[in-house]
């Protein structure tokens, strides 16, 4: 049950990682405002990572966080 579990949030997470860098292809190409894109991805990107090094170290466990989810995603 519990590895069920696991694996659709990995499937979810890769999903999602799929689809912010499918939105920032498609921003470089049509510029900040793609039609069919509800906002700016780009600067929604930037002000998070702009918000992590503002917690200080909250903000660096955060992105520790993050970062470990993403390469073991990959491996």
């Amino acid at each position: 049950m519990l590895s069920k579990v696991k694996m659709f949030l990995k499937e979810v997470i890769d999903l999602g990682l799929l689809v912010v860098a499918l939105g920032v292809i498609l921003q470089v190409i049509f510029g900040n405002t793609v039609p069919f894109l509800g906002g700016d991805i780009v600067e929604n990107m930037l002000s998070i990572i702009a918000q992590l090094g503002d917690g200080g170290l909250v903000g660096l466990i955060a992105l520790g966080i993050i970062v470990y989810l993403i390469n073991k995603q990959s491996v």
